[in-house]
């Protein structure tokens, strides 16, 4: 089967589901993912596009209820609502971009959503981010700088152009072989095109 492109953003919502089940998911299906962060952010800013703004509480609502409720039918829990929007938005993805880099990209979103999720930590501050990073073994330190590198930066902007060039627009997103599914709800079908074009 032909490896999935599982493109994130910490900060988004609806990402939780496909963080928290698509290890399960993996090892049922066969499936490999490569775990690709990016500025959701910076392109519905271009798009014009605010999800959830504060004029729609009816809306965000909805929203919380339906990852509530998404979580259960996969069997975990999500403790809503959530601290949201993040403070931290590009720090928190520009960890997930040098933890890419140096292969512990996984763990490292799995733990800071499961604190986001669950504890009510938000994602890319304080005590989220120290107690992920000594959770799976990182120095706060060396990672702080690191994240706030002028590499790091240049690599989460790349990440974000190769993004744009593939059409995504939003987290979660899919890509197999060019082709994109968007939303945790598309997980199956990405594998789905996987394996009718393996």
């Amino acid at each position: 089967m032909k490896e999935i492109e599982f493109w994130f953003s910490i900060g988004s919502t609806y990402t939780y589901l496909s963080v928290t089940r698509i290890g399960a998911v993996a090892k049922e299906t066969g499936a490999s993912f490569s775990w690709q962060p990016f500025s959701v952010r910076s392109i519905m800013r271009e798009m014009d596009n605010v999800p959830f703004p504060p004029s729609k509480q009816v809306k965000v609502d909805y929203m919380w209820r339906d990852i509530e409720r998404r979580a259960q039918g996969y069997g975990f829990s999500a403790r809503v609502p959530a601290p949201y929007p993040l403070g931290e938005f590009d720090l928190a993805n520009r960890v997930a971009v040098l933890a890419m880099q140096e292969g512990w990209c996984e763990d490292y979103v799995r733990a800071t959503y499961r604190r986001w999720f669950l504890d009510g930590q938000e994602a890319g501050g304080e005590p989220n981010l120290p107690e992920t990073l000594s959770e799976i073994g990182q120095d706060l330190s060396r990672v702080l700088d690191l994240a706030n590198s002028s590499d790091i930066e240049a690599a989460y902007l790349e990440q974000t152009a190769r993004a744009q060039e593939l059409g995504i627009f939003g987290s979660p997103s899919f890509i197999v072989d060019g082709e994109l599914f968007w939303g945790d709800d598309r997980l199956e079908d990405a594998i789905r095109w996987a394996q009718r074009t393996d």
